[in-house]
């Protein structure tokens, strides 16, 4: 490194936002976690005895995944190097194994390779990595926010071991921002600031569980609030509200958060939770999730879940699908709630979702049956003649409009799509059809 490298590496360091600044070099200094970096852990002990196998962290955003990276590079006698997959491409890829092979054969060092945000490689790119991290040319460290098992490649998640973070609970960022405003070496102590207890609870509560983001609104804060007549920078809770105006959710609209969330919003309406379900609404909603999204999946839920124990339940939510496009924000969120707490709140059934399986089912087995001829179009040319619908009853000639013939192909006679629930309207749809049933039967003898 020649001097002007030196100065620019010095700046850099001094200039980096708070949170790289205040990053750890050792596992002793890592901040929770330690459900994987614990003493009596794997991680631990391997980090410890320098004998990394590929790994991929998968974590939410601020939980620690480059940090334990770079913990290890700061631990490990093996060349480290680092790519972030949203700018590298596959030259740079070659630049690492060409070198790596080299340092293997010249030295005898292991090359460890992280790559930042590894999901965002193809599976191309991927696979180009495959025959070097098997062969030993290089040790793989991954970190991703995205579900490793359909983003990575699985061959490279068959020879990696996969850490899952965890957010960081509010104990934890409250420790890292006390470090960040009183440390003097890496943290903010040199301004001379202060932190209100209630300041430092309300931005570990907010923070949800991201590290970066909380230490982002204690940096700007620290950077922006004027000193006090004592001479020092006071962070209140009202600079602190000012700081990061609005609570984080952790809800990507392409990841885990995403589909996590929307899980949790159907089962509450199909568990007739109207609380959580409106809860799990609130939340899509402050995230920013599309309504036309939310009212789609209500309106499944009206269909699969709800059915004909309340058939009104289908039409509120195709109505509130509607009203949400004319309407949009903020007032779409009334309209979804009150197709969500109705679906909530009424009765279930899954008996039509499971009849239209069940027959899909019959369907896929028995193949193609014939329709019994009593039921087959006459009116088209020569259909007549060939005693199509020859036999049919006319069910409205008959009493409560039912009479008893073969609907079913001949070879599935007896067999049964549909079982009405007793919940809701479907006990009285199980009481009609018996009754009409039993009648019919009855005026036959």
């Amino acid at each position: 490194m020649n001097l002007f490298d030196y100065i620019q590496e010095t700046n850099k360091e001094k200039e980096s936002p708070l949170a790289a600044r205040l990053r750890p070099t050792t596992l002793e200094e890592v901040v929770g976690q330690e459900h994987i970096i614990g003493k009596d852990k794997l991680l631990y002990r391997a980090i410890k005895a320098d004998k990394i196998s590929s790994i991929i962290f998968y974590g939410p955003p601020g939980t620690g995944k480059t940090t334990l990276a770079k913990v290890i590079a700061n631990t490990t006698s093996a060349e480290f190097t680092q790519i972030n997959a949203t700018v590298a491409g596959k030259k740079d890829m070659e630049e690492v194994i060409s070198k790596a092979k080299d340092t293997m054969g010249m030295y005898g060092k292991r090359t460890i390779l992280f790559i930042d945000e590894i999901h965002r490689f193809n599976k191309g790119q991927q696979d180009y990595l495959l025959p070097f991290v098997e062969d030993g040319t290089i040790i793989l460290i991954g970190a991703t926010t995205e579900n490793p098992y359909f983003e990575v490649n699985g061959a490279l998640i068959s020879r990696s071991i996969i850490f899952e973070l965890k957010p960081l609970d509010k104990d934890a960022i409250k420790k890292l921002l006390h470090r960040a405003v009183y440390d003097k070496e890496k943290g903010m102590g040199a301004y001379d600031a202060d932190i209100d207890e209630e300041a430092l609870e309300f931005l570990a509560d907010l923070s949800g569980g991201d590290a970066r983001h909380a230490l982002n609104a204690i940096e700007l804060g620290v950077m922006t609030t004027d000193r006090a007549e004592d001479g020092k920078i006071h962070i209140t809770m009202e600079v602190a509200q000012e700081c990061i105006q609005k609570r984080r959710v952790l809800y990507d609209k392409n990841g885990d958060n995403h589909y996590d969330t929307i899980s949790a919003f159907i089962k509450s309406m199909r568990g007739s939770d109207p609380d959580a379900a409106v809860y799990y609404l609130a939340k899509m909603l402050y995230a920013g999730e599309q309504v036309t999204f939310i009212a789609r999946r209500i309106m499944i839920c009206a269909a699969e879940d709800v059915g004909n124990a309340d058939p009104m339940a289908l039409t509120v939510a195709v109505s509130a699908s509607q009203a949400v496009e004319r309407v949009g924000m903020p007032e779409a969120q009334i309209i979804l709630s009150q197709a969500a707490i109705y679906v909530a709140c009424a009765p279930k059934s899954n008996a039509a979702c499971n009849a239209i399986f069940s027959a899909t089912a019959e369907v896929q087995h028995s193949g193609n049956l014939p329709v019994p001829t009593h039921l087959q179009d006459a009116h088209y040319k020569g259909a007549a003649k060939l005693g199509h619908g020859t036999g049919y009853k006319y069910a409205h000639d008959y009493p409560n409009h039912y009479v008893e013939q073969q609907y079913l192909p001949y070879e599935l006679k007896g067999k049964t799509f549909y079982e009405p629930s007793w919940n809701g309207y479907e006990a009285k749809i199980r009481e009609h059809m018996k009754r009409i049933k039993d009648e019919a039967k009855n005026t036959q003898l």
